[in-house]
């Protein structure tokens, strides 16, 4: 049974490995491997998620899905104004997919930015990410406009497609 929880400092290994093969899963193809390489060391470093366990303005933390105490998934999001919240990243470990463990997530963190007053959460999926895509459209995202992607270093010019959908009241 999976079990959804504020990611913890034992957490920080399992969502590092999760986040990092997920990225290199879902990436692969559409970046190049340079590319998920430098940010999986950006973003998915144990310095940076041990620090980005608790909450911060504009940051609700991480949560974790838990098969037995093993980290299969991870989430994290923030407020970006009064009603409008964001998920930032969300990875499933790739041989977990399609048991419903992202939409538990999702789930989860969707309640805690409904507690904090968000009425629409916006998500940005890389242009070609037909894992992503195809899950954020049928939970009733949708397309709303298109941008060169966060994570772009020089002269790379990768697209993300940014969704929306209405949460709460």
């Amino acid at each position: 049974m999976i079990e959804i929880k504020r990611g913890l400092p034992k957490h920080v290994e399992g969502i590092s490995r999760v986040c990092s093969e997920g990225c290199l899963d879902t990436y692969k193809g559409i970046r190049s491997y340079e590319n998920i390489l430098r940010n999986n060391k950006v973003f998915y470093n144990h310095d940076r998620i041990l620090a980005e366990l608790e909450e911060k303005d504009g940051w609700d933390g991480y949560f974790v899905a838990l098969d037995e105490g093993i980290v299969v998934g991870a989430i994290g999001g923030g407020m970006t104004g009064q009603h409008r919240s964001e998920v930032f990243v969300l990875y499933l470990d790739p041989a977990r997919r399609g048991e419903g463990i992202g939409t538990q997530l999702l789930n989860y963190l969707t309640d805690v930015q409904k507690e904090k007053g968000s009425t629409e959460q916006w998500v940005s999926v890389q242009k070609g990410n037909n894992k992503g895509i195809p899950f954020y459209e049928a939970r009733g995202f949708v397309k709303d406009t298109e941008s060169l992607a966060y994570s772009n270093a020089p002269g790379e010019e990768y697209i993300s497609l940014r969704y929306v959908r209405k949460v709460g009241t």
